[in-house]
């Protein structure tokens, strides 16, 4: 491992440390710490997508971020994993004629399917990134399916996974959660185009129905002659009348919808990805009905300014207050434009830096404003950002195995501070001013930003570690999340005890994810309480000292 160090870096980092001094009389190490206790409940799921009603009347929900597919309770709202990870990573789900069950893994490019509950589970289609939405034709069995965001085109999946995919076309505009009516074409939203369309699956012709949308994000025939379509950045729930085009908002939801399905009874059932959650709406006589939700999505970073947490939340980015675990929005999904599935939250007295590996970005807010001042694109898989005083930021980028920093016009000056780590997951600036890192690699190693000691591991051995955070009274908190547990480290004497173990955290990625995933996020209250992110339940815990 190297180190390059200049002189306006160690000059900010004296100043960021001068401003986060902690009180002048620190609380006494806990001699234990109390059982972690949820200030934000768990919720189901890890982003909530694809919806389905198959042929013995379960609701069916995907989750992309959680690789899985869940049954919901109609009645009780009662969710359990029906098919787990890997397999069951799914933007969408549909239904064959004969109840056979298809769905897209998003991020593995590939289409699955299974004949019934027992039948083993099939790839009928693979290598297409972005692989979105699909249905059957009920009539012909023939089944369709679409990618978004990685791609753009339609295609004829052989659903014996025999043939080749027949390309219908190309270059749509973002065809998403569509279905195929009992007239054989397929009716869908243009997600970049705010429109609603109708496609011949025979040649690609396609007829705009109606338009006018923000983000349409999907639409399913109800039978009597509508076109209902659930707008992700309104969060209007809209009939269309497809003789004539007209359209009518039904009602107002929150923002960040994905996708919706009609039940046979007329029921209209409607995911949010930013909420897990998932509605039940009656356009008979407009009652609405929650089934299950949650205040977090796929909560991960995490950072503490006196009374208030900042959490990169994926789908949102939330503020928690860490007395009440009251949640508020500052970004959803979709509502806000720039906001790009954040894993991680730095902060300094002016700024939020959001780093996101998955889109290779970080983005500055203003905090007094929220207004974005900047984003960072081109990165190598940011884990983690720092906002600093002089108006420059620190980051660490898992594939090349650095940590940089970004200055002057546009963050165009890039200077290495250091390279050849093992995988730098999350950061913080201790208050000796030093930088220390979690390398994914088992290490948690502390940077000199003053030039004056080489980078030295101040503990090795651990098990994935993830969030870090320093406690008032000097000593390092670390999630290890491949042992699913919390851990504090003394720098002075390198010994370590456990926090809590058997935490709710170390969601797996799957094939192509980098092994970090979401960062399980870690923060230290100025009166030594913990609080963390559990990934594999979407819950904010607390753990407080006992002395």
């Amino acid at each position: 491992m190297k180190r390059i160090i200049g002189g306006a870096l160690a000059a900010s980092v004296l100043l960021l440390g001068a401003c986060t001094t902690a009180p002048t009389t620190p609380p006494a190490r806990p001699s234990a710490w109390a059982a972690p206790e949820a200030i934000v409940a768990p919720s189901s799921f890890s982003g909530v997508h694809g919806l389905a009603i198959d042929k013995q009347g379960r609701l069916l929900a995907g989750s992309v971020v959680g690789n899985a597919i869940w049954e919901v309770d109609r009645q009780s709202g009662a969710t359990r994993v029906m098919i787990p990870a890997m397999e069951g990573q799914a933007d969408d789900i549909a239904v064959g004629p004969r109840g056979e069950l298809a769905w897209t893994n998003y991020l593995m490019g590939m289409l699955r399917m299974r004949d019934s509950d027992t039948a083993p589970i099939r790839v009928v289609a693979k290598d297409l990134p972005g692989l979105n939405s699909l249905d059957f034709d009920r009539q012909s069995g023939k089944l369709y399916a679409s990618q978004v965001f990685l791609g753009d085109a339609l295609w004829e999946i052989d659903p014996a996974g025999q043939k080749p995919p027949r390309l219908i076309k190309k270059d749509m505009g973002g065809f998403n959660g569509f279905e195929v009516g009992p007239d054989g074409m397929l009716y869908g939203p243009l997600w970049f185009k705010g429109q609603v369309v109708k496609i011949d699956p025979a040649n690609g012709a396609m007829t705009v129905i109606a338009d006018g949308f923000k983000i349409p994000a999907a639409a399913n025939l109800d039978g009597k002659g509508n076109l209902w379509v659930v707008d992700a950045r309104s969060g209007e729930l809209v009939r269309v009348e497809l003789a004539s085009g007209r359209k009518t908002v039904v009602r107002q939801l929150k923002p960040s919808l994905d996708n919706l399905a009609i039940a046979p009874d007329g029921t209209i059932y409607v995911s949010n990805m930013a909420d897990n959650s998932v509605e039940a709406f009656d356009p008979d006589t407009g009652t609405l009905r929650t089934l299950t939700s949650g205040k977090l999505a796929v909560p991960a970073g995490l950072k503490i300014d006196g009374n208030d947490l900042f959490v990169a939340d994926v789908f949102g980015f939330r503020q928690v207050d860490a007395s009440t675990g009251a949640v508020r929005d500052i970004f959803r999904m979709q509502r806000d434009p720039d906001l790009e599935y954040p894993f991680s939250v730095g902060l300094s007295s002016t700024h939020f830096a959001l780093a996101s590996w998955f889109t290779g970005t970080v983005q500055l807010v203003d905090r007094k404003s929220l207004k974005t001042t900047a984003v960072i694109h081109g990165l190598k898989a940011p884990y983690d950002a720092m906002p600093m005083p002089d108006g420059s930021v620190i980051y660490a980028e898992i594939a090349t195995g650095s940590i940089t920093r970004a200055s002057g016009p546009k963050f165009e000056h890039k200077e290495v501070i250091a390279s050849g780590l093992g995988g730098p997951v999350q950061i913080t600036l201790g208050k000796d001013g030093a930088l220390y890192v979690t390398e994914a690699a088992g290490k948690l190693t502390r940077i000199p930003l003053d030039a004056s000691a080489p980078l030295r591991a101040v503990a090795e051995g651990l098990a994935l570690p993830e969030g870090v955070a320093q406690t008032p009274w000097g000593s390092f908190i670390v999630a290890e999340s491949a042992a699913r547990r919390l851990v504090e480290i003394d720098l002075a004497t390198g010994t370590r005890r456990i926090v809590a173990e058997g935490l709710p955290i170390g969601l797996e990625g799957g094939p192509g994810m980098p092994p970090p995933y979401v960062p399980t996020g870690v923060a230290v209250g100025k009166d030594g309480t913990i609080y963390m992110t559990a990934d594999r339940n979407n819950a904010l815990l607390r753990i407080r000292p006992q002395r």
